[in-house]
């Protein structure tokens, strides 16, 4: 349900100029059925995956850049920014890469070449419309003493393609902003090994210049002061933060129901002052933090549908399915 419908409705990313960005996850479908939403209310966009390996590197020798320069195209009719997603990452990338002729494991110089090779096509086509990059998306492991999540990457490469991959975007385009990009950032486990893991990276002197705090948080959990500790030991390390990947579920992550069919009013009330809370706070941090990025634009389309629950569907956004205003709206905006 949309709220102050007869108010007229200010866009959201001008309600925030000179604080934070404001973008929204789109793909080649969402620009063509909702551009001119997008365009009104957002002014930085992320391919939602567009831009991961597999849809621009399918084959060794070949790359499919078509899509990823519609979005890219998309943004600059419109004079808005560009976050690149991502370079380096477990999933959604080709089996190739890792592979030799006959299906072997290639020796890790043969994948830090190959890792080079696409960062420098990938990253040079693009250095005049994308300022940042996540460029190595999701290393930590969730639980345990590990740091390092297992991987072919991992495996292949050892620990020192992560440093690599920095250092290879550098080199093709010395201006962009580089970040490391994960999910769980607020949790005091992962949070304490992503410290870890960029504190590393900074003694190094890798160039890592932000990092992506997913925030693929919902109604309940993390609590604002573990984001409040995520943020300032983050930001300790003398880095950007981006949110870049928000929503907000109205679901706890273990809630298997199936029964809803549309949000209640608690839940949009309960969403709405979560989201006053959690901008609040943000607010708070504008020195540190400059972009916000939702992981979607609207209600009719998130990639929480079906997850983790087939079937379901979800409204995290301050949009509604009609792409009208929520309460949450109203909150963050006022």
């Amino acid at each position: 349900m949309s709220v102050n419908s007869n108010r007229n409705v200010p866009k959201l990313h001008e309600t925030f100029k000179g604080v934070f960005d404001i973008g929204a996850a789109v793909n080649s479908r969402t620009i063509v059925q909702s551009g001119r939403f997008i365009a009104n209310h957002y002014n930085s966009l992320t391919a939602e995956n567009e831009m991961k390996f597999v849809s621009l590197h399918p084959e060794e020798n070949k790359y499919t850049f078509e899509y990823a320069d519609e979005i890219v195209g998309f943004a600059r009719s419109n004079g808005m920014k560009v976050r690149g997603h991502t370079l380096v990452w477990h999933n959604q990338t080709s089996d190739w890469l890792f592979q030799d002729d006959r299906g072997n494991p290639v020796d890790g110089d043969t994948l830090l070449a190959r890792m080079k090779s696409h960062i420098d096509t990938v990253v040079s086509r693009y250095k005049e419309d994308v300022y940042a990059w996540d460029v190595v998306n999701e290393v930590i492991a969730d639980e345990g003493a590990e740091l390092l999540r297992p991987s072919k990457w991992l495996d292949i490469a050892g620990p020192g393609f992560i440093g690599k991959a920095f250092e290879f975007a550098h080199t093709a385009d010395p201006k962009a902003l580089l970040f490391y990009n994960d999910y769980n950032e607020s949790h005091p486990l992962k949070r304490d090994k992503i410290y870890a893991l960029l504190k590393s990276l900074k003694e190094q002197g890798i160039p890592v210049h932000g990092v992506g705090l997913q925030a693929h948080w919902n109604l309940y959990d993390p609590g604002l002061d573990e984001i409040r500790a995520a943020i300032e030991k983050y930001a300790s390390l003398g880095l950007l933060l981006h949110l870049t990947e928000l929503d907000m579920s109205v679901f706890r992550f273990d809630d298997r129901r199936e029964d809803l069919t549309a949000p209640t009013e608690e839940l949009l009330e309960l969403q709405a002052v979560r989201y006053e809370a959690v901008f609040s706070l943000l607010r708070e941090y504008k020195e540190v933090i400059d972009s916000v990025t939702f992981w979607g634009a609207a209600d009719d389309y998130t990639w929480l549908d079906d997850f983790p629950v087939r079937g379901r569907k979800n409204w995290p956004f301050l949009f509604d399915e009609k792409q009208q205003p929520k309460s949450s709206f109203w909150k963050v905006v006022d």
